[in-house]
């Protein structure tokens, strides 16, 4: 099982926003740093509660956009202007 928590890539050190939960000492990780790019929800009309409830509906879809099923449609333009 996977744990997920934000955090900051700062001096040469991984600053995380919050302590793990039950996750024993010397567990192995990952990190992925992300562009810095967001959404200015506001100038596309959304304010913040229709935002908490898009991430609330949202969230069901989560477990299967993440499945490795859904693979095949990455690219997926790509690889249809293709054959």
């Amino acid at each position: 099982m996977s744990t997920i928590i934000k955090g900051i890539y700062r001096d040469g050190k991984v600053e995380l926003a919050e302590a793990p939960t039950n996750v024993p000492e010397e567990t192995r990780v990952i990190v992925t740093f992300l562009d810095d790019t967001s959404v200015d929800l506001q100038s596309r009309g959304i304010d913040e509660a229709q935002a908490s409830d898009l991430r609330t509906r949202l969230a069901t879809f989560s477990d299967e956009w993440e499945s490795p099923e859904m693979k095949v449609y990455d690219n997926y333009d790509a690889k249809k202007t293709s054959r």
